[in-house]
Formats: structure tokens, sequence, C-alpha cells
């Protein structure tokens, strides 16, 4: 008797055992720079539990938030060469292989809440032609995550018109950003999302360029206490998996996952409104001030910011000129 209990013990040890070594046949690991508090963790997770609820826990995601794995300049190399199967960049850190990608860096292109999700809709004449070329870095694109409009942060009064970025030293994410920056007078500083607070408590950098989100997930206000609303630029992330795994996907895990990133596409872009205006009550609870330019000021910014499309159009190839064509039409 003892024996034949033994021999069951035994059965249910070897069958659970298996059962867990089986229960994650695929695992998707996922790179994140932001906290998992920010917005775009927060999507992950969204992804994370439709993909493990519709796979029955076949499929695992685990996230690595806050650069915990890479930078987000490092993503896409990543990703691309199979190092991590999955993981979220801005998409400007695609414009040394893709110039064209920084269309939505353009100086107040893509000035209204309508014509970013036109040009950000799946297979849209601007989307579209960039997923496809960032497929031949070796990295598919699963969804787009919004991060909304660009805004400048400061000490002090706001910079109301281009001649307060005279001389100053600014935090920016990418060339086109810096370019414009230049455009205004001022010195650009590339400066990675997860060490921008340093920068900006250690003097680094006289100015910030983020998103508004951004301040609150990451606590900005300790450190800078002016939002100056320009929403010159479109900031967009990225959600990638490397090709060669995704090919060797089960067509049904792969449907799965594709289910699960429209979803979190869906619902990112349609919170941003809200997310945005969250992290604008949060500044200001936390003693931040907040400037709006007039459009008399805006239109200093934009006239004075001209030579970034000019520089944009010489330097995109037909890809750009495609998708400057595509902006237009919007």
């Amino acid at each position: 008797m003892f024996k034949k209990t033994q021999q069951i013990l035994l059965s249910l040890i070897i069958l659970s055992t298996s059962f867990v070594a089986n229960a994650a046949d695929t695992t998707l690991r996922i790179s994140l720079q932001l906290p998992l508090k920010s917005h775009l963790g927060q999507n992950l997770l969204l992804f994370k539990e439709e993909v493990e609820s519709a796979s029955s826990n076949a499929i695992k995601v685990e996230i690595y938030d806050s650069a915990q794995l890479y930078k987000d300049k490092e993503v896409p190399q990543a990703v691309g060469s199979g190092a991590i199967e999955m993981g979220v960049a801005s998409l400007t850190r695609f414009v040394g292989d893709i110039p064209a990608v920084d269309i939505f860096y353009q100086p107040f292109l893509f000035n209204t809440e309508e014509k970013v999700r036109k040009a950000t809709a799946k297979g849209s004449p601007i989307r579209g032609p960039i997923d496809e070329a960032i497929l031949d870095t070796g990295s598919k694109v699963l969804w787009w995550q919004a991060y909304g409009g660009a805004i400048m942060l400061s000490k002090g009064d706001g910079l109301k018109t281009p001649s307060d970025m005279t001389d100053k030293k600014v935090r920016v994410f990418g060339k086109t950003l810096g370019e414009f920056v230049e455009s205004l007078g001022g010195s650009p500083t590339l400066i990675s999302g997860s060490e921008q607070y340093l920068a900006y408590q250690r003097g680094t950098v006289d100015v910030g360029m983020t998103g508004v989100s951004g301040v609150k997930s990451r606590s900005l206000w300790e450190v800078m206490d002016t939002i100056t609303i320009t929403n010159h630029a479109d900031i967009e992330f990225v959600v990638l998996v490397n090709d060669k795994f995704w090919q060797g996907l089960s067509a049904e895990h792969q449907s799965i996952i594709e289910a699960a990133a429209e979803t979190a596409d869906l619902a990112v872009r349609n919170k941003m409104g809200q997310i945005e205006a969250d992290a604008y009550a949060a500044a200001k609870e936390k003693g931040m001030k907040v400037y709006q330019p007039t459009e008399a000021e805006i239109e200093q910014w934009k006239s004075q910011s001209a030579s970034v499309l000019e520089s944009y159009k010489s330097s995109a190839g037909p890809l750009g000129e495609q998708l400057l064509k595509a902006a237009q039409e919007l």
C-alpha cells in the first residue's frame, strides 16, 4: 500500500512538473525604457493580459521596464538582432536607417488630433510605408503607442518666443528635434528618456523636451517647474518583435498576439487626450506653472523653424517625399 502511494505521488509530481514546463510554450520578453506606471507600461500590461488570457497561458509575457535591459536607443538593434524578442522604442530611433521616420518631428506638421489619428492608423499612407521600412531592419512593428505632443520644460518663466531659446542647452531625443532647437538659437543635447531626470537635476541642460505624460511618470516636477505647451512635434513609440522569431511562431500564436496588439493600439490612442489632461493636472497640483503660447507666438516658432522641413526634404529620400505628400493631404 505504501509503495503504491509512493508511485501515485511520484506520478503526480511528474505530471505537475510537465504541466509547469509546458504551461508557456512561448515567452515574449519586452524591454521598456519607461516605468511600468507610465501609460506605455500600463499599455504593455493590457497586452500581456490579453495574450496570456487568450492563449490560456501558453504564451507568457515578461516586461522589463525602466531600461533594465536596454536603453531606448539600444532597442532597435537588440530586437532586430534577436537578442530579445520584443521591445519598445521611440520611432525616431530608426532615423539612422530610415531618415523618413522623422516626418512626425517636422515642426507643427501634425498639429491636430485628427491629423495624428489619420497618420498613425494601421495601414495608412504614412504608417504603412514606415512599418514596411522597419521590417528591413529585422523587426516587425506590432503596434504604435501614442505619447502625445512635445512640450518644453524649464525653470522660471515659460518659453514664450524663440528668442527665449537663444544659447539655451536643450535636452532632445532625436536628430530632427536637435535641428529644431538649433533653428531657434539653442544648443541640443541628446539624452535618453531614462537619464533626463538627472540631467535636469544636475543642470546638464537648461531646457527639457518631452511629452507631458513623462513629466508625471518620471516626477519631473521635482527638477523643473515650468511647462510650455508648444506641441511642435508628435511623439510616437513602436512596439517591435524580432521578425525571425515571429516567423517561427505558430499561426495560432501569431493571431493571438496580433489581436492583443490591435486592442492595445486602440486603447492607448483613445486614452491619449485624457492621459495628457491628467498629466497637466498632476503637474499643476505639484506646483508647476503651465504656459500656453498665443497664436502669434506659435507663428514665430513656426516661422523660425522652417529650415527643419527643408533639411528633411533633402535628406529623407523618396520615402520622405512620399510621406510628406501624404501628410500635407491630411
